[in-house]
This record gives C-alpha cells, structure tokens and sequence, in this order.
C-alpha cells in the first residue's frame, strides 16, 4: 500500500464521517424529548 492509496482511503473516511455526522445532527428535535398530550376534546357537541 503507497502512500496515494492511503490518502484515498482517508478521503472516502472522512467523507463518511461527515455524512454520518450530519445524517445524526439533521435527524430528530433538540431539547428533552416528550409523548404528546392528546388536547382534543372527548364529548363535544355540534351546533
């Protein structure tokens, strides 16, 4: 292995991990995660 075949290697590497960072960071929402209450009303009737 020469030391170009490396550096391609550290290429396609490094270009992964960024994919895989930004993948991880743009997925989901920041903050405490929570379950959603169900704000809807049971028994309301229409005029």
């Amino acid at each position: 292995m020469n030391n170009h075949d490396i550096c391609k290697m550290n290429k396609k590497f490094t270009a992964l991990l960024v994919l895989c960072v930004l993948a991880l960071a743009g997925c989901g929402q920041t903050g405490p995660l929570y379950m959603p209450q169900d704000n809807t009303p049971q028994n309301q009737s229409q005029p």
